[in-house]
């Protein structure tokens, strides 16, 4: 369990209760798994990588690759590209923001710890699980199959069908004002 402060100097807690390793297949590549983590039971955060490192495992957070917009077409291209992929014009090859150490910033997380007491709780309990994971990857040899991803997207069977309800009859509400707004502003168009 780990605790914090929230904004008001309140502490908050949360609990990681759960850690699902997929291991890669091949054992050479530094990328040693992929894995989610469940909050609580009630929030995951997938594509965690598990990556070897000079002093071990390292956890990288999701992230999505950075882009710019073309100066010519203004279409988005990745920071990496040297070409547009809309105009085909020639993109400054070191036009990526720099980190503190000069390298090119090609990626930025999806979802990270805010403070090191949470990033430290986060990698003790992935590589933890990523220890069990291989060992229960060696134990079983050939008959090793990895845990799946795709049950985190079935609904629970614990769904408040009261606070469902009342979302779509929101939803419903505002379509029906939408409609009505649309039927008014017809109206006086055609008077005027």
């Amino acid at each position: 369990m780990q605790e914090q402060s929230n904004q008001d100097g309140a502490p908050t807690r949360f609990e990681i209760t759960e850690v699902r390793v997929k291991l890669t297949a091949d054992p050479r590549n530094k990328l040693k798994a992929y894995c989610s983590v469940t909050i609580d039971d009630a929030f995951v955060v997938r594509d965690l990588k598990i990556i070897e490192g000079a002093r071990g495992p390292f956890v990288a957070m999701p992230s999505r690759k950075l882009a710019d917009h073309c100066p010519n077409c203004h279409y988005k291209n990745h920071l990496r590209a040297s070409y547009c992929n809309q105009c085909g014009a020639r993109l400054d090859p070191e036009r990526a923001p720099k980190d503190g150490r000069g390298r090119a910033r090609l990626h930025a997380d999806l979802a990270h710890p805010i403070n090191s007491a949470t990033r430290i709780e986060l990698h003790k309990a992935v590589v933890r699980a990523y220890a069990e994971e291989v060992e229960a990857a060696k134990t079983a040899g050939e008959d090793y199959r990895p845990k799946t991803f795709d049950d985190f997207d079935q609904l629970s069977e614990i769904v408040d069908d009261e606070y469902i309800e009342e979302l779509e009859r929101r939803q419903e509400e505002r379509q029906r004002r939408r409609r009505e707004a649309r039927a008014n502003d017809g109206e006086a168009g055609a008077e005027g």
